[in-house]
């Protein structure tokens, strides 16, 4: 069961980095106001959040189907790994732009990269370890289902502050 977990979990990794691409775009190729909510519509730090955070859960739920019966943690692990994943994105843009300033582009792509491993490696490692801390997996499943809703809720009605403006248009969310 262990090499297979490795296999899904590098499975999921590169699902994500995939998907997470083409959200980055998608919304620009498109114009289209129904990917709005799962893709990035600008290029601020939250927008960038949001292209990691969907794609994880869209594999997770599929995952979950081949997983229900191996791990009870499934849905807490997911929820951990997920958060972990797209928090190190503004941790690691705004701990490098306040050494040095302005990131490259290829450095922000870098991020989104290594925030999509950090979280597949916590998830490994936790399911490895048959972690004994139990979370109802409705709480699990309510608090995804809440992160979900705020990243679309804060496409269109995003609050004004650094984490959702884009530092290219100094616009916050969705320009409609």
């Amino acid at each position: 069961m262990q090499r297979t977990l490795s296999v899904w979990q590098l499975a999921g990794l590169t699902f994500t980095a995939v998907l997470g691409t083409l959200l980055h775009f998608l919304y620009a190729w498109t114009g289209s106001p129904l990917v709005a909510p799962f893709s990035a519509v600008n290029e601020s730090t939250w927008e960038h959040m949001k292209i990691l955070f969907f794609p994880m859960l869209i594999y997770a739920i599929i995952q979950s189907v081949f997983f229900k019966d191996g791990y009870k943690n499934f849905w807490l692990i997911k929820l951990i790994g997920i958060v972990v994943g797209t928090l190190s994105i503004p941790v690691l843009f705004y701990t490098y732009t306040g050494a040095f300033g302005e990131s490259p582009a290829w450095l922000n792509v870098l991020f989104f990269f290594v925030a999509a491993g950090v979280a597949y490696l916590l998830e490994t490692w936790l399911f490895k370890r048959a972690w004994g801390w139990v979370l109802p997996s409705a709480w699990s499943k309510a608090a995804l289902a809440l992160l979900a809703l705020l990243f679309v809720a804060f496409t269109y009605f995003p609050p004004q502050f650094p984490l959702f403006q884009d530092p290219l248009t100094k616009s916050y969310g969705l320009r409609l």
